[in-house]
């Protein structure tokens, strides 16, 4: 039986193995019926394979973060622009070189900014020593979208403390890759925007969101939508940098016209430190601290 096993997996090797040769040796790959199905990028990119390539992203960060024992993640999402301070004093100081207005103003907003990396990267660091003295059931580990930015900022704390942490990065049309504290086992690359935000709560405990663009207001907005809908257990939901998140989103207007009921407010809270982040999520479920 051992040697069935063996030779089925040589076989499976062998099938990647003719790939990679055609790429080592910058040759075209053509269409080959006779070539494996799952070792066929033509026909794995089809239409009609959409639901396989679903099906794999669903499975290939499932089984890796089980492999590892990563059940209980605390979500950092965040603006990937964001520098720590003293590159985003050297990008000021090159805009001002240039005297290029828009680069002045983007690498102003940055300085600015800075100390909201300097705060997730301390959040992380929280969570990461409170989780080395738990049984690993109940350890919490730090899981980010894997780019730079906040995203860095949380790996990094993670990785200050030796801590395992998560990185679901997404595959976009400018150039970006996981950025280098987000642990190698643990760092993945998506396609499709939908499994990625599905992987961010299927064991998200937290979710505490820093100031951030689009991508940011996306994932906050969809992880408040399905606790409010109770399609997704109650999380804490800490909005980091209340004057930001207040001057961006007044949304007590959607109580005053009704379109949401008042105690939706509830779902998430306002902080301004790491500390009180943190204890907003002892506080939700009563940890030993």
């Amino acid at each position: 039986m051992e040697a069935t096993q063996d030779l089925n997996e040589r076989r499976l090797a062998d099938a990647w193995a003719e790939l990679q040769a055609h790429s080592n040796e910058g040759n075209a790959l053509h269409a080959d019926a006779y070539r494996l199905a799952f070792a066929d990028p033509e026909f794995l990119l089809r239409r009609e394979t959409r639901g396989i390539r679903l099906q794999l992203e669903m499975l290939k960060p499932d089984l890796a973060q089980r492999e590892l024992g990563i059940e209980n993640t605390v979500v950092v999402f965040g603006s990937a622009r964001f520098r720590e301070a003293n590159d985003a004093r050297e990008l000021l100081a090159k805009a001002e070189i240039t005297e290029n207005e828009h680069a002045i103003r983007a690498a102003t907003a940055m300085v600015r900014n800075a100390h909201y990396y300097d705060h997730a990267r301390e959040f992380a660091r929280i969570v990461a020593r409170y989780s080395k003295q738990c049984p690993q059931a109940d350890q919490l580990f730090i899981c980010t979208g894997g780019g730079p930015g906040i995203m860095e900022a949380a790996s990094r704390g993670a990785h200050d403390e030796g801590a395992l942490n998560v990185g679901l990065n997404i595959a976009l049309p400018h150039e970006q890759s996981a950025n280098p504290y987000v642990s190698p086992e643990l760092s993945f690359k998506f396609h499709y925007f939908a499994l990625r935000k599905m992987h961010f709560m299927m064991r998200a405990k937290a979710l505490v969101a820093f100031p951030g663009g689009f991508g940011t207001l996306d994932e906050l907005f969809e992880v408040i939508t399905l606790v409010q809908c109770r399609k997704s257990k109650p999380v804490p939901i800490v909005l980091f940098g209340s004057d930001y998140w207040k001057r961006l989103l007044n949304l007590e207007v959607l109580v005053e016209e009704c379109t949401i009921s008042p105690e939706d407010l509830e779902l998430f809270k306002y902080v301004d430190d790491p500390q009180s982040a943190w204890e907003h999520i002892v506080q939700f479920y009563d940890l030993k601290v």
